[in-house]
């Protein structure tokens, strides 16, 4: 598997989430100065609710930007058995090995899913329960999560 192919499919992706938030964005500002939403009255609030989700739009185009940056200057070495996990390894658990499901340790876009190679790569980052369990630990290890009531064990079987 090329990880640099992984990358691009995030960043095409993110590019895409990044113009969609950009048009949210200019129309949510366009409606919050446009004359309709001038209050009428002191209980019509259209206006700062306009206003609101322009700022909020504006936000969510300033992270697909971080987000973007971050993975255009990412690197991505080689991770084997011998070297701890971080960001940009490939990570398969015991328990995934025969749906050919991998994890992709990126610095944004946890939950982002695609197909490569006939294999499903899920994106995490090392914020996620998942991402501090795998965070520096080998090929072999046992790891531990807890999600809610629940806990998840598996064996670390292969790293890229």
């Amino acid at each position: 598997m090329n990880k640099q192919q992984i990358i691009t499919k995030i960043t095409k992706h993110l590019t895409s989430e990044l113009t969609l938030a950009t048009n949210a964005a200019s129309t949510a500002h366009s409606d919050a100065i446009d004359d309709q939403s001038v209050a009428e009255t002191q209980y019509d609030t259209l206006a700062i609710e306009a206003s609101y989700l322009a700022e909020g739009q504006s936000k969510r185009v300033q992270e697909y930007q971080e987000a973007l940056k971050a993975y255009q200057q990412l690197n991505s070495p080689d991770f084997d058995q011998n070297t701890p996990i971080g960001l940009t390894a490939l990570i398969q658990l015991s328990k995934d090995q025969a749906g050919k499901s991998w994890f992709f340790i990126g610095p944004f876009a946890g939950g982002f899913r695609c197909n490569l190679d006939d294999q499903l790569i899920t994106v995490i980052t090392p914020a996620s329960p998942m991402g501090q369990a795998l965070m520096d630990k080998y090929q072999d290890d046992d790891i531990e999560i807890q999600l809610g009531s629940e806990k998840l064990t598996d064996t670390i079987c292969s790293v890229k």
